[in-house]
């Protein structure tokens, strides 16, 4: 059995209560309570995230392990510099952040995903992040279109990835790439991946057990949050000059 969120509460249960291996649903910590700025902010401090699908409950979830992605193992592939040199170097390139925050958000909820056949970021979701300041898109922009992107959150010195989209080649992993530079110009170290996919462990992810990942976050969630959210194009030497 897992806990009903209390709607007078922010609080979780500790995470040692969520389901184990071999549930029907390993990681599932706690059900119900209304999407706010708020309750999120307090869930993802802990270390908990919401997911789940049309016509259920909320459901929180904290995985154990943690797929994590420290922005010092990134894995750039030849190819991959390449086209990321392609597109710093040509005019009506660029990338932009938090320009439009909604249409981000909206693209990564209508993205096809491999085994799914809704969404899991539902309205009221979608509503509750665009509500709370925490949440960054970093966007893909080429002659004055939007084509990929991906947004997330982020707490002191911790980022906490969550969806990403692309219109065309390679474009969401163009602004994967400019995350990386701006969170090693930031001072932040992780990324939280949620779950382990294969695509992300040939980034360079890995999974850490889950006391691990809490531990770093009572470190670094507290920290100051970086300066205002914006992405100069002399970031991309943090890739780009990296051996």
């Amino acid at each position: 059995m897992i806990d009903w969120l209390d709607e007078a509460s922010l609080d979780f249960p500790p995470s040692h209560l969520a389901l184990g291996p071999g549930t029907d649903a390993p990681g599932l910590l706690a059900a119900g309570g209304t999407l706010t700025p708020q309750r999120l902010e307090a869930a993802y401090r802990r270390g908990v995230f919401p997911w789940y699908g049309p016509g259920q409950p909320p459901l929180w979830w904290a995985p154990d392990p943690r797929m994590v992605l420290k922005t010092a193992d990134f894995k750039l592939s030849r190819s991959l510099r390449k086209t990321v040199q392609r597109f710093a170097a040509t005019p009506g390139c660029e990338i932009r952040v938090d320009f439009n925050r909604a249409a981000v958000l909206h693209a990564c909820a209508s993205a096809p995903r491999e085994g799914q056949s809704g969404t899991w970021i539902v309205p009221e979701l979608q509503a509750a992040y665009l509500a709370w300041p925490a949440m960054h898109s970093v966007e893909t922009w080429m002659d004055g279109e939007l084509v990929g992107g991906l947004y997330g959150v982020n707490l002191g010195r911790m980022f906490y990835g969550e969806s990403m989209f692309m219109r065309r080649t390679d474009a969401s992993k163009i602004a994967l790439c400019a995350l990386i530079c701006l969170c090693r110009e930031f001072g932040i170290p992780w990324i939280d991946c949620q779950q382990n996919t294969r695509h992300l462990a040939s980034l360079g992810a890995a999974e850490v057990p889950r006391n691990v990942f809490e531990t770093h976050l009572a470190t670094h969630v507290g920290e100051a949050s970086p300066g205002p959210w914006t992405y100069h194009p002399a970031y991309w030497h943090r890739l780009l000059t990296s051996t």
